[in-house]
């Protein structure tokens, strides 16, 4: 297996490829620079993995929620190259992907993956690390305020995500001693993308091309949310 990841859901924009045991991986900070950056990322690590694209065999890349217009690029970049090489896609959780970075890092076993959604309203995820070192989703992934995010049973949850740094202090008066604590400055990576959909595509999990398409949670973006209350 060959496979390329590529996220560009937040600011932060990265490409890497995986084989099983190798890893080569591209991040970069950089606000609005994600289509000019992402195809050089891919030709320098091609280049360092001594790769052609034509031996790429599988695309996974983060599907949302996130930024809106990177979610739309991540999708068009995907879908060309698949279907350029006929080969299959696998989406794959922003939110997973940043509470599997967690986990690898050694944040701890339970995290809780929340993204700036803007407009008052947060992506919050909640996940832990099961047998066989599986990542297990607790209930839904939600877009909501930081006061109506539903909160996981158990200690020892550790928060990953830029959404940490606008809401933590709510979240944290909600949790209590449950809080192990936080990490704001934590973005998915294209490294955790490939390592969460490389089983998903050795069971089958890969899709047609056409169905790389993003999750962005929210189902009207031009409706106007409603603001946290004075006690958020």
């Amino acid at each position: 297996m060959k496979m390329l990841a590529i996220d560009t859901s937040t600011i932060a924009c990265s490409a890497a490829l995986f084989d099983g045991s190798d890893l080569y991986e591209r991040f970069e900070i950089a606000p609005r620079k994600h289509a000019d950056l992402l195809l050089p990322m891919l030709d320098e690590l091609l280049a360092e993995a001594v790769w052609s694209r034509e031996q790429i065999d599988v695309v996974a890349f983060g599907r949302g929620p996130g930024a809106f217009t990177g979610l739309r690029i991540a999708a068009g970049v995907v879908q060309g190259i698949a279907f350029g090489l006929d080969i299959p896609v696998v989406p794959v959780s922003t939110l997973a992907a940043l509470a599997h970075g967690a986990v690898r890092e050694g944040k701890g076993a339970r995290i809780l993956a929340a993204m700036d959604a803007r407009m008052h309203e947060i992506y919050w995820g909640a996940y832990e690390l099961g047998e066989g070192g599986a990542l297990v989703q607790h209930g839904v992934e939600q877009v909501c305020a930081p006061m109506d995010a539903v909160l996981p049973a158990g200690d020892g949850w550790f928060g990953a995500g830029d959404a940490w740094d606008v809401y933590g202090e709510v979240v944290r008066l909600r949790l209590g001693r449950r809080l192990a604590g936080w990490d704001a400055g934590r973005y998915p990576r294209a490294r955790d993308i490939a390592l969460l959909a490389a089983p998903i595509y050795k069971d089958g999990g890969g899709l047609s091309p056409e169905q790389a398409q993003p999750v962005y949670l929210r189902d009207n973006v031009a409706q106007p949310k409603r603001k946290p209350s004075p006690s958020v």
